[in-house]
């Protein structure tokens, strides 16, 4: 690793000809990727990613440059090259960097590059053959395991140097079945920050069958007819509607552009009174959580909307300054190629009060979605769509016969606003949120929730 004169040398050279700030983001990355198709293991993927990304923010702008040279020649030519972007009055830029720690702590108790691959592969024969061997109608599996350590420094302008060390874990089963000319498909996966004792907690197998069986139980549903109805949704569905329908929207880059139907609303209502809405990057062992973010900002738990009133937008630094405020720990970035933007982490909508077997009671007819599937969402009017993985319907306050082809189409603000019951319970999913040609790990939940009325698509 770099030392500390390194960096305080860097931020003076791409600071020599000014800025408002600037950072030092170095990381070394090691990856790991197996993929089972077909039954036979069909690319193991490894090797190491190094390298550092250097940025200075200047009138609002960003000026980036990166390299994989960590010499100290390469590394101060970058800097001094990226300097020339600032077309102002030459500073001098004072730095003493204060190495920090971070104050979130995570345990991870068996970390993943020390488990020899057989062991992993055997889970992923494992999970393939339960799936294969679930129904007849299985016509495809599709197992991948992956894991990375990677470890971070980061110094910037404002006299930080901070390290972290992040491990990541992920398994996911995709299952195709078939009969009859209808095909249909099955996906679950877990995953996050944590080691490999993810699979002393978790069955891969049951994951594999959860998968197959959702396959095959589609392959029976008949074709929801599409209107408007009640809709009852799982805490078992994760909290896609919230990542999409709300979350993109109070991401500060989208907010501060105009770009979103929730620019300029802090203090506003935008959400029923029942409905608070947060991002925390402090959960342990969630897929979207860390110490710092990729600014060296902690990580943080942030109520986006209290009580129905929006109360915070997700920042980085740079939008932060445009605005005036601190950052909010959402400076998120795929790797040393790429800058820092505003992002999610972990967003939820918090648990209420109501029995989550009450709330499907209460409801006489209409949908029941126990598993959601992708999704989008226009920010800048909150319209969105999304699919319905796994459906029901409703009939008198119970769950009924299995329905495909069902999407959710609505707006987030009048969705969020016409929620009148809330579970006590909640679920957590996980993914990949790709913005700006950067995918990084995040998680999502919801608790059992009830829109009383929304246009369900389907056949008409």
């Amino acid at each position: 690793m770099l030392t500390e004169e390194i960096f305080n040398d860097l931020i003076k050279t791409a600071m020599s000809r000014g800025g408002s700030y600037g950072d030092i983001f170095l990381e070394d990355r090691t990856p790991l990727v197996i993929q089972m198709e077909d039954d036979k293991i069909e690319k193991i993927t490894t090797g190491i990613e190094r390298g550092i990304g250097i940025r200075i923010v200047y009138d609002d702008k960003t000026a980036y440059a990166y390299t994989n040279d960590l010499t100290r020649d390469t590394l101060l030519e970058t800097a001094s090259s990226l300097s020339r972007a600032v077309k102002t009055k030459s500073i001098n830029t004072l730095l003493n960097l204060e190495k920090i720690r971070p104050k979130t702590g995570f345990i991870i108790k068996k970390r993943p590059d020390n488990i020899p691959i057989t062991d992993k592969i055997k889970l992923i024969r494992s999970a393939n053959q339960r799936a294969r061997t679930f129904d007849r109608r299985v016509r495809q599996v599709s197992v991948t395991y992956s894991d990375f350590v990677q470890l971070v420094t980061i110094a910037n302008s404002e006299g930080v140097l901070v390290e972290d060390e992040r491990v990541q874990t992920l398994f996911a089963v995709s299952v195709i079945a078939e009969e009859g000319g209808v095909i249909q498909t099955g996906y679950e996966a877990l995953g996050g920050f944590t080691g490999f004792e993810l699979f002393d907690e978790n069955s891969v197998e049951s994951l594999a069958e959860r998968a197959a069986g959702r396959a095959v139980l589609m392959l029976g549903a008949r074709r929801i007819k599409g209107g408007r109805m009640p809709v009852v949704i799982s805490s078992e569905a994760g909290g896609t509607m919230i990542h999409e329908a709300i979350g993109h929207g109070l991401e500060a880059d989208l907010a501060g552009q105009g770009l979103s139907v929730y620019s300029n609303k802090l203090g506003t209502q935008v959400a029923a009174p029942s409905v608070t809405v947060i991002d925390d990057a402090t959960l342990p062992g969630k897929r979207g959580s860390f110490r710092i973010d990729d600014e060296g900002a902690e990580a943080q738990k942030n109520i986006l909307v209290s009580d129905g009133i929006l109360t915070a937008y997700m920042y980085d630094k740079l939008n932060a300054i445009k605005d005036g405020v601190k950052s909010t720990g959402n400076g998120r970035r795929e790797g040393y190629r790429s800058r820092p933007i505003p992002r999610m982490t972990n967003t939820f909508l918090a648990p209420g009060k109501a029995d989550p077997a009450e709330i499907l009671r209460a409801t006489h007819d209409g949908l029941f979605v126990r598993k959601m599937g992708g999704g989008q969402v226009n920010t800048v009017t909150g319209n969105f769509v999304f699919d319905v993985q796994e459906g029901y319907l409703i009939k008198n306050g119970q769950i009924s016969d299995p329905v495909r082809g069902a999407t959710l189409c609505g707006n987030g603000p009048q969705v969020l606003n016409s929620i009148d019951l809330i579970g006590s319970d909640i679920g957590f999913a996980i993914g990949t949120c790709g913005k700006d040609g950067q995918g990084v790990p995040v998680s999502d939940a919801l608790p059992t929730i009830r829109i009383p009325d929304i246009v369900v698509g389907g056949e008409v």
